[in-house]
């Protein structure tokens, strides 16, 4: 059964051991961000704060809700254990079977509606998360929703949103995004853009939020799939636009149009600070609705691996799969680890039916992987999810000379930490790939042979070794 909103996902988590109920009071002001912190980097359950200085009792802030394999896997209602390549693959399935959403009157998220000067975020536990950060960061975790004028697609995704006063946020949207391309045709109407956030949602939510699924592609749709239910919807008090129906905090709000107020910086999915303090849309909320006693949700960003990394690493391995086959490349695998930060993909095929050029420039020329710096191709002996064994196959495999090809002077994004602040301002970039692959004019006799268990072993002596291993409890 899927998980009907956030507090059934916790409980789950609880019982499994991937939450960690904080008892003492914590402060807002960065000690929340630094135990979250230390959650992803320590490989710690996520951290569920009951008590936050300065705010009510009953007012509690959930961190890192899928920075892990097994959450996502929970969240999947699969086995907690269900390996990576296999959640890849699920995902693919479940997407290929979306399901519409249903609209209810009202639901939980209607529990305490504030409207016009009633509004005041301030209301809410907003985390200041990192030292460097420009503010507090109301939008970290969430779904911002917003709707194309011309088609009538509704967009579910993910941007930050800083908090700067009671009913006033920012929001980071480059041109690349969705969302900015959804604005265009609320600008080409002289109207300001309607949007809604909605913070505290049930799991798949935010895990397709963060998906890059397809434009056009509605996401609501892709998470009734991947519940294998409908997402319940209810609609807004003062937009357009339809949320899950129990969501903790819904804001509604409109993109004011020819304002600007400085956003930033704030620590990213890079590992490093990103994006300097510039001025970025605003966002002027009408309307706030909430449940009683809400959970805000939160993810701290940074060095790898936190809830983008580890949702990505699966939701951006699958859809560059399917991108590659649907080419017509002979795919066997795609991996984005979670520790390399979306920055760098691994691409496995059969060899010698497909070149690495063909694959890194098949790789780029989505939007998807239009600003993935990194490409490596290995081929099918090689597990593209095994570190280890992509790690080998680089240093054994890919000339330092012509295996590694560099390409200039390609988009770039304002977050890559290795540009120089002209390179970001501009969004100029550049990308490398590294061929993995034994060259096609080689000599068959000329190809080293692998010593490993599964290649230097008949079946008959892999099995005797096997059971050898199975009587000493291994």
């Amino acid at each position: 059964m899927a998980f009907r909103d956030l507090r059934e996902f916790i409980s789950r988590l609880e019982a499994e051991r991937e939450l960690q109920r904080m008892e003492q009071e914590v402060d807002w002001n960065l000690e929340v961000g630094a135990i979250s912190r230390r959650s992803n980097e320590a490989g710690l359950p996520a951290p569920f704060f009951q008590k936050i200085k300065g705010y009510p009792a009953g007012y509690r802030i959930f961190s890192e809700a899928l920075s892990n394999h097994r959450r996502i896997a929970i969240a999947m209602n699969l086995d907690p254990d269900t390996p990576v390549k296999e959640l890849i693959q699920e995902y693919l399935k479940r997407k290929r079977q979306p399901l519409k959403p249903v609209l209810v009157s009202g639901g939980p998220c209607k529990e305490n509606i504030r409207t016009g000067d009633d509004v005041n975020l301030l209301e809410f536990p907003v985390p200041h998360i990192h030292a460097s950060d420009g503010g507090r960061y109301i939008g970290t975790w969430h779904i911002t929703v917003c709707k194309d004028l011309e088609t009538g697609w509704t967009n579910w995704g993910m941007y930050r949103h800083m908090l700067h006063d009671r009913n006033h946020i920012g929001m980071l949207a480059g041109p690349p995004t969705h969302a900015r391309r959804i604005m265009k045709t609320w600008e080409d109407r002289g109207r300001p853009m309607e949007i809604a956030i909605a913070i505290g949602v049930e799991p798949i939510s935010t895990f397709c939020a963060a998906a890059p699924v397809p434009h056009g592609i509605s996401e609501v749709d892709v998470v009734g799939g991947m519940r294998g239910e409908p997402m319940e919807l209810t609609r807004c008090e003062s937009v357009d636009l339809e949320v899950p129906a129990t969501s903790e905090i819904v804001i509604e709000g409109e993109v004011v149009p020819d304002k600007m107020m400085e956003e930033g910086p704030f620590g990213e999915y890079t590992g490093y600070v990103g994006g300097h303090k510039e001025p970025r849309l605003v966002i002027r909320v009408k309307t706030v609705t909430y449940r009683n006693d809400p959970i805000f949700t939160m993810m701290n960003e940074g060095m790898p691996v936190s809830s983008t990394h580890a949702t990505q690493s699966v939701t951006r391995s699958a859809e560059c799969y399917e991108m590659l086959r649907n080419l017509g490349m002979p795919v066997t695998g795609v991996y984005e680890f979670a520790e390399a930060c979306t920055l760098m993909v691994v691409v496995a095929v059969r060899p010698g039916l497909v070149r690495a050029d063909e694959i890194a420039y098949g790789v780029w020329s989505s939007r998807l992987r239009a600003n993935t710096p990194y490409v490596i191709v290995v081929e099918d002996d090689v597990d593209p999810t095994n570190l280890g064994q992509v790690i080998h196959a680089v240093v054994s495999k890919c000339h330092p000379n012509r295996g590694i090809v560099k390409v200039e002077r390609t988009v770039g994004t304002a977050l890559m930490p290795f540009l120089s602040r002209h390179e970001q301002r501009h969004l100029l970039g550049a990308k490398a790939y590294f061929d993995c692959t034994w060259p096609a004019d080689w000599d068959p006799s000329d190809v080293p042979q692998k010593c490993s268990f599964d290649a230097q072993y008949p079946p008959d002596v892999r099995e005797k070794a096997l059971a050898a291993w199975r009587r000493c409890g291994y």
